[in-house]
């Protein structure tokens, strides 16, 4: 009992589950309500109503879980959760388990490694092994009834783990101390060399100062305006048939759209009287557009193969 660090006015909590004999659960509460004293209080709880338990956050100093003889408890990650949020900042779960001495694919019996992380990741801090032992035949037996699992290579671990001294969602104001820069001095400059890249209006007075006239710099050449057929791109617009670029830029795609909207609009049979938009009352007798709707001036109306032999 005194590996657990049991004192006088502590809270403890016992973890059973249904593998924990009754007897030996009653002597162990009996030793530690005698460590804890009268100010003290033990409380006991089945590993199966732990969630639904009603205790509060930093209820205990100490949790006993699988610790008694005999027992064969297997903890899940959300019961080391709930373990974790109902110990005080600084207090200690010990808990034993039968573990794997190798790695079983699909098992629900973790390695002492496995467990050991599960702690941590649990909120725990100091997480350690105390204790390696091989199983005995009742708990060997008891792992077959209450457990459906049977094994070779399982052992008894008792692992402890810490909370730390701080409560889970708290907060601390971080202080920096951060040095004082001092002030920044400019290099020193050279009176010579200032005086040089310096232009001053008396400058642009004086009469021995060569200004040059950037209008001067260009050529009559530069200043003619560019033909567009030479601003095509050498490819563009060759062979027998005229096509335009891709990404034509030249204006020759501009061009060609035009040329093909012309060759649209001659292609449509003319009116020789004016009065085909009207309708078939007012058409000839050879007008293309017989049998066809009325329409307005101008709207462009495409006629079949079919009409076209037909008139």
């Amino acid at each position: 009992m005194a590996d657990f660090g049991i004192s006088a006015g502590q809270c403890v909590i016992v973890v059973w589950d249904r593998s924990s004999p009754v007897k030996a659960l009653k002597d162990l509460v009996g030793k530690l309500q005698a460590l804890t004293g009268s100010e003290g209080r033990v409380s006991v709880e089945n590993i199966n109503q732990l969630l639904q338990s009603a205790h509060e956050e930093s209820s205990f100093d100490i949790i006993l879980s699988g610790v008694i003889p005999g027992s064969t408890t297997l903890h899940s990650a959300e019961i080391l959760a709930e373990m974790a949020r109902i110990l005080r900042p600084g207090g200690c779960l010990f808990l034993k388990e039968p573990v794997e001495t190798a790695v079983v694919n699909n098992s629900k019996v973790k390695t002492a490694s496995k467990l050991c992380s599960s702690l941590t990741l649990s909120g725990l801090v100091e997480v350690k092994e105390l204790q390696r032992e091989s199983l005995s035949p009742e708990e060997i037996q008891s792992v077959q009834e209450h457990l459906g699992y049977q094994s070779d290579g399982l052992v008894s671990v008792q692992i402890t783990g810490k909370k730390p001294n701080f409560e889970v969602g708290s907060s601390s104001q971080l202080k920096f101390s951060i040095a004082k820069k001092s002030p920044s001095v400019k290099p020193a400059v050279d009176p010579a060399a200032a005086t040089l890249w310096t232009l001053s209006v008396n400058d642009m007075e004086d009469d021995s100062l060569d200004l040059i006239d950037s209008d001067e710099l260009l050529e009559p050449e530069d200043l003619k305006k560019p033909d567009p057929a030479s601003l095509r791109a050498a490819s563009c617009g060759e062979g027998k048939k005229r096509k335009a670029c891709k990404n034509c830029t030249c204006g020759l795609a501009e061009e060609l759209e035009k040329e093909k909207s012309k060759e649209q609009k001659s292609s449509q049979p003319k009116s020789a009287c004016g009065n085909c938009y009207l309708g078939d009352a007012f058409r000839c007798a050879s007008c293309p557009y017989l049998g066809m709707p009325a329409f307005k001036p101008g709207e462009k109306v495409l006629l079949s193969n079919s009409n076209l032999h037909d008139a």
